[in-house]
Formats: structure tokens, C-alpha cells, sequence
């Protein structure tokens, strides 16, 4: 279905004589069409959703999956805009936090500006979803990293473009500043509007339209995919650390550009949504796999340990606070367990001599732990 989506206006940017482009407030006119297509996935993708809050809910311990989910998302939507830190790199990191390289430390960024988001909208004295949000997550997203320079937390004063190594070959040039407040404002209105489209569709639209207002002069990417895992949480879908979508976009990079543009050229929002509810169809399948392999691998551990001859009080705590810290020192056990030192290594001895644990450095001093089978279930799509 061909629609005009917006409209463009000539202005002068770096000396250059471009077309920018100013999106029509949302919804869409005429409206999104439910094709066949369409139905069909948003009847699976909400089939998926409720089967991974289910297989969440069968786990005692949420912890599975919400310390590893967030995690993926945060190496993965950093991965599509250049940063190479794995998931190893990270949980290295966060067992021995003695120095952040660059990428390390845009991923702990975003870990940072979404705890800082799911806590303002959880609380009712917090921020709801809105431009205040929006800028308080993109001034954590870019504090002491790539782009720090160019107005963390700030919409932009000055006109930007993506593609191109200028403004007059760029592939796409978002609004002038002159319009951007008013875009922005009528994707604020569109948030918090009643509205009888189903909730995943509306975040669908509301991921593209910012991409396109395209309100910051860094990090918006990172800052929009972040917007879609907070809006499943608003809109009473599902835990916006569980179902991550980075990993659908990158393995489909280009079509993922390119359907951006088509929605901008010829207003195929049909197009959009069906490659974005494939996304969410493939990756709540992924979620709920990893979820289950995560869970047999705990309960197989513990009966090992419970059976263990050597198995003392606390390896068997110890044992139950790795799902959410599957890499550790010693001091840091020491702090989970809230203990001595000496009962800290004898529980990290049981865990090695029952083949949970595995030291990871090969040193005697400043030694790293790890629970390798875990950590290689959760691995394997984003190392």
C-alpha cells in the first residue's frame, strides 16, 4: 500500500543545499492494513510472548533469565552500531572491574540507562515514557563514551544525517531543528493516546517514527531499540529485560535499513511490521529455548551438588547466586555468601571438584571463576 508518510523541506546544512525530511504524526493514514500476513503474526508473536512469560514463571528464580537477557540486548544493540565487546568481555568485567575499555563501557551504559528507565516507570512518582525519559536514558547511554562530546542528554540544535560522508550524499536527512520539538511532542501525544491498535503494532510505529525524527546527534539507534524493550513493559506485554529484538535486527542488518527507508520513500508500514513481528517471533523462540536450557542446566547442577560428598553449606548458597553472576572472584563470593574469606574458597573448591565452577585465568593470584555450562548456553548467539 503506497502513502505519503511526510513531507520534505529544503535547508542549508554545512554549506549544502539538502531535502529533509518531517514524518506525519502517527498513526499512519490511511491506518496500517492487518493483512493476512500480518494476523497471522501478530496472532504467533502474542502466542510466544504469554509461552515466555510461562517458561518464566515455571523458574523459581527470575534471576535466569533477567541478568542474562539484559545482557544480550546490551551487547547486541551496541554490536549494530560498531562496539565488538562479547559477552565474555562483559562478565569479566563485572567480575573484576579494574578497567573498562571503550566498548566495554558502552555496553555498561546501556545496562545503566535501562535499570535507570525500568525504575522511573515502575515507580509512581517516576517518570513515564516521554521526552524527560528519553533524554535521561540518552545522557547514561552516552556518558564517558563515543559521541560524550556531542550533547548527551540534549535534543539536537543542529541538523544531522545518516549515510554519506556529507550532508548532499547522505541518504536520509532527518527534520531541522525548527521542527523537531513539534515531532517530537506528537510521538510523546502518540505514547500516552488511547488507541484500539494492537499494543505491538503501535510499538512498531513508534521505533521507526523516532528513528526518523532521529532527535539526537549520537546514540539514537541504541537509544530507539531501547525504546521498544521499554514499551513492551508499559504496554503490559512482557519484563523489557526478557525479549530482546538487537539480535533479529543484526542478523538482518541491511533489511533491517532498508525497511526503514521504505516506510520514509513509499510509506510500506505493512512491510515494517511484518519484518519486525517476524523479529519478535523468532526471538521470543530463541528467549524461551535459552530460558529452558538455562533452567535443565541449574536443576542438573544442583542435583550434582546436593549429591556431592564433599558438599558443604555454603557452596550450595554459592551455587544458587551464580544464575545471576556466572562469573566471580573470591572476594566477590565472599560478599554473596557474607562470610570469611577461608569459607568462601572451601564453598568455590566444592563447586570446582563437582565440575561447576571453572577458574578462567590460569593464575594463582586475582583468579576469575566461572559456570561454564551456563555461560556457554548464554553465549551462544552473541559470542
Amino acid at each position: 500500500m503506497g502513502r505519503t508518510t511526510g513531507h520534505y523541506v529544503e535547508t542549508n546544512t554545512a554549506g549544502e543545499k539538502v531535502r529533509a525530511f518531517i514524518p506525519s504524526p502517527l498513526p499512519p493514514v490511511p491506518p496500517v492494513e492487518h493483512t493476512p500476513a500480518i494476523q497471522e503474526l501478530l496472532a504467533k508473536a502474542d502466542t510466544a510472548i504469554r509461552e515466555l512469560k510461562i517458561a518464566s514463571d515455571l523458574v523459581t528464580n527470575p534471576d535466569y533469565f533477567n541478568y542474562a537477557f539484559v545482557r544480550k540486548e546490551a551487547i547486541l544493540s551496541s554490536r549494530i552500531e560498531g562496539v565488538q565487546a562479547t559477552l565474555s568481555d562483559l562478565l569479566n568485567f563485572e567480575a573484576n572491574p579494574e578497567h573498562a575499555s571503550a566498548d566495554i563501557q558502552e555496553v555498561c551504559n546501556y545496562l545503566d540507562a535501562l535499570h535507570f528507565a525500568r525504575k522511573q516507570i515502575q515507580d509512581p512518582k517516576g517518570l513515564p515514557v516521554s521526552l524527560r525519559l528519553i533524554k535521561e536514558v540518552h545522557k547514561r547511554l552516552m556518558r564517558g563514551v563515543r559521541g560524550a562530546s556531542k550533547q548527551p542528554g540534549e535534543f539536537r540544535e543542529s541538523q544531522n544525517w545518516i549515510g554519506g560522508t556529507r550532508p548532499g550524499t547522505a541518504r536520509f536527512v532527518p527534520p531541522p531543528p525548527t521542527e523537531l520539538m513539534q515531532c517530537l511532542s506528537d510521538l510523546e501525544h502518540y505514547l500516552h493516546e488511547k488507541d484500539n491498535e494492537h499494543p505491538l503494532v503501535r510499538i512498531g510505529l513508534a521505533h521507526i517514527q523516532f528513528e526518523t525524527i532521529h532527535p539526537f546527534l549520537d546514540g539514537n539507534g541504541r537509544v530507539g531499540r531501547l525504546l521498544i524493550a521499554l514499551l513492551f513493559e508499559v504496554f503490559g506485554l512482557i519484563d523489557c529485560r526478557m525479549l530482546y529484538l538487537s539480535l533479529h535486527f543484526r542478523r538482518n542488518q541491511q533489511e533491517y535499513y532498508e525497511r526503514l527507508d521504505s516506510v520514509r520513500t513509499s510509506g510500506d508500514w505493512e512491510g515494517w511490521i511484518q519484518f519486525y513481528l517476524s523479529g519478535i517471533c523468532a526471538s521470543s523462540g530463541e528467549a524461551i529455548t535459552c530460558a529452558r536450557e538455562l533452567f535443565k542446566t541449574v536443576e542438573k547442577d544442583r542435583r550434582k551438588l546436593l549429591g556431592h560428598k564433599k558438599t558443604v553449606v555454603p557452596a550450595i548458597r554459592l551455587f544458587e547466586e551464580l544464575p545471576k553472576q556466572p562469573v566471580l572472584t573470591s572476594n566477590q563470593a565472599v560478599v554473596l555468601l557474607r562470610t570469611t574469606k577461608p569459607t568462601a574458597a572451601k564453598a568455590i573448591d566444592v563447586l570446582i571438584e563437582a565440575g561447576i565452577l571453572h577458574e578462567t585465568t590460569g593464575g594463582k593470584r586475582n583468579r576469575v571463576f566461572g559456570y561454564k555450562k551456563y555461560l556457554d548456553v548464554l553465549k551462544s548467539d552473541v559470542d
